[in-house]
């Protein structure tokens, strides 16, 4: 049951947790495992940005459920692999009743996969360029993810408005969203002080 005041969900299992993390084992072991870690693997990042695009006017309940079908599909979101998916593999992937058939969401990500690549060959990876947009201390998250969002845009990736780049920032540890409250927090605190920020390479 959830506390009105804190937010926090205690489990059967005793371990408390953020609020939307209760009534489901899929969000429990997303919320305790991965939610919040920091990440540094440009795979990973990827896959989170692409999958967040898809979630967009859904459930991230319903993208988790599909998430290893989407890995499928999506050739483990190995970025070079997805930048060259043609039209044929897109007309398989709208088939695919495993993941979400919007053509929209599939070719933004086939589009972004392409951009991806060109801001790794910026930057040295997508990590660094992801991390430089980690928020400051005592500032505004939500403006961060609002400048990430614009930035994308400019460069001409597509699903990646300001909710979804938030959302995305964080699962991948770029804020610290865990309650108080919630077993998590503190471990995640500790995982991000002692994580190595990726650097963008010298210009």
């Amino acid at each position: 049951m959830a506390s009105p005041k804190t937010g926090v969900a205690t489990g059967e299992d005793g371990i408390a947790r953020c609020w939307w993390a209760a009534g489901d084992p899929a969000y429990a072991r997303y919320h305790d495992l991965e939610w919040g870690r920091p990440v540094a693997d440009d795979r990973r990042l990827f896959e989170k940005l692409s999958l967040e695009g898809f979630q967009s006017g859904l459930s991230w309940l319903i993208i988790l459920r599909k998430r290893e079908a989407f890995r499928k599909a999506f050739a483990s979101f190995d970025i070079p692999t997805v930048a060259a998916f043609d039209g044929r593999r897109v007309q398989r992937l709208l088939a695919d009743p495993g993941i979400v058939r919007n053509r929209a969401k599939i070719e933004a990500t086939v589009n972004n996969a392409g951009r991806c690549l060109e801001l790794i060959q910026e930057c040295g990876s997508l990590a660094a360029y992801i991390w430089s947009y980690e928020p400051p201390a005592r500032s505004d998250p939500q403006a961060q993810a609002t400048a990430l969002s614009k930035d994308l845009k400019r460069r001409g990736w597509s699903f990646v408005g300001p909710t979804t780049v938030y959302a995305f920032m964080q699962a991948m540890g770029l804020v610290n969203d865990h309650l108080k409250g919630c077993d998590s927090y503190q471990g995640v605190e500790r995982l991000r002080a002692a994580f190595r920020r990726p650097k963008a390479k010298p210009t």
